[in-house]
């Protein structure tokens, strides 16, 4: 199965990837994402690929109180 659906979000400052990933493995395990190599120091947002559209509502809902 591949990543077909993509979520961007707002994050900034620096170490967003591991930032990130830290967040995912706490709070969604069950959610398989696709990461960019490497993301800009100066980039505002973060996009992410997704393997279904369920998983992608999963991360917004818990994404949206979430501070990064």
């Amino acid at each position: 199965m591949t990543f077909k659906y993509s979520f961007t979000f707002p994050i900034s400052g620096p170490n967003k990837l591991p930032r990130f990933k830290n967040w995912a493995a706490e709070h969604a395990p069950d959610v398989e994402v696709s990461l960019p190599p490497q993301v800009p120091v100066k980039s505002e947002a973060l996009t992410i690929r997704l393997k279904s559209l369920e998983d992608r509502q999963k991360l917004v809902t818990k994404l949206a109180g979430a501070e990064l």
